[in-house]
């Protein structure tokens, strides 16, 4: 959401690490003290609201691109008219994944958590991260982030940032094309978005 968007900049931009200039260490501080901080929120503390996030963002530079995703939420980088990079959506399903969860004392069923949560990353979900005896990044799900640092070229075009709403209905390179043939015939990104997310929609009405 954009309040836990807002929270996360916030979050990584008031680490020292980002303050001296180390983007990388920055970007995984903040992720872990912000989930450290969602624990105190009114809603999670009480156990009224037991639901988490996943989150991706990006930081551009000069002469770099810094991604991080933490969940299914996806960043693709399109160069050149095609997609040359994107980031790894955290399934339980994945060896790594599957090792920390089963070492936490978990396991993974029908490919989810427990047989329950789809994604073995995210911030919140606080009921998969009660082993005390584990660290913060070792638990069931964990909040750290996958961090990538791609080199700038003048052929890079966009970058899209977005959630499994739209990954499970489009891939990859379905994204890239749609979005680029729209850029042919306007430079509105707020409307493209929306073209993203409708047509994402009138799929999935089509299959229910």
């Amino acid at each position: 959401s954009e309040h836990c968007a807002k929270h996360l900049l916030e979050a990584i931009l008031h680490t020292e690490e980002f303050r001296n200039s180390d983007v990388v260490k920055g970007i995984h501080s903040g992720f872990l003290k912000l989930d450290t901080n969602m624990r105190d929120l009114p809603e999670l503390a009480s156990g009224s609201d037991k639901s988490g996030t996943t989150a991706v963002c990006a930081f551009i530079s000069n002469d770099n691109i810094y991604i991080a995703n933490c969940g299914d939420s996806r960043a693709v980088l399109c160069r050149n008219g095609v997609p040359i990079f994107s980031t790894q959506d955290h399934k339980p399903i994945l060896p790594s994944e599957k090792e920390r969860i089963v070492a936490a004392g978990g396991s993974v069923m029908v490919q989810r958590v427990n047989g329950s949560l789809a994604v073995s990353r995210a911030l919140g979900d606080y009921d998969y991260k009660s082993v005390t005896e584990l660290g913060q990044c070792q638990q069931l799900v964990s909040p750290e982030p996958e961090i990538f640092c791609k080199e700038r070229d003048p052929q890079d075009f966009f970058l899209v940032l977005a959630c499994d709403g739209v990954w499970d209905v489009m891939s990859n390179e379905a994204v890239c094309s749609f979005i680029q043939n729209r850029l042919r015939s306007s430079d509105d990104l707020e409307w493209i978005c929306n073209q993203v997310i409708d047509t994402c929609l009138h799929k999935v009405s089509l299959i229910v």
